[in-house]
């Protein structure tokens, strides 16, 4: 079986800090593999908010996430620091990859990476539409 493998990039434009709340933790005492995705939700609603957008209204025009992958490094526990850090990547005509990285703030140890694709959507139209300039100005310049 060939498995999932994410290469990260040198820097990444965009960190932000959360931690494990009781309510992410599964059965077995460590992060649940489906909430990940929420911890990381939270990462990219806040990566938008540093550029001054929110996900409704990037350049006035959404953003919606169309695929995801993520590769699992390590366990995760109730009350550890998740230090996540994103950065666009694959920009193309209509999106790019938001690729990321989380790791426990106490010891660096790496918990997962992963990469989302992400369209811009306008919503009212219901259809894709181009990156606005405005947000590859932002990007790039970071």
């Amino acid at each position: 079986m060939s498995r999932i493998q994410i290469s990260l990039p040198e820097r990444f434009i965009f960190s932000t800090e959360i931690p494990l709340y009781i309510s992410h933790i599964n059965y077995s005492g460590h992060l649940d593999n489906a909430l990940l995705l929420t911890v990381v939700s939270e990462a990219r609603v806040r990566f938008f908010k540093s550029l001054g957008y929110t996900e409704l209204d990037v350049e006035g025009i959404g953003v919606v996430m169309v695929d995801a992958a993520v590769q699992y490094k390590s366990e995760a526990f109730h009350g550890e620091v998740m230090v996540v850090e994103m950065t666009p990547l694959g920009l193309h005509r209509k999106g790019f990859d938001l690729v990321y990285r989380m790791r426990d703030k106490a010891t660096g140890r790496e918990v997962a990476r992963g990469k989302s694709g992400m369209l811009f959507f306008d919503y009212s139209q219901r259809k894709v539409m181009p990156v606005p300039e405005g947000f590859l100005q932002r990007v790039s310049g970071n």
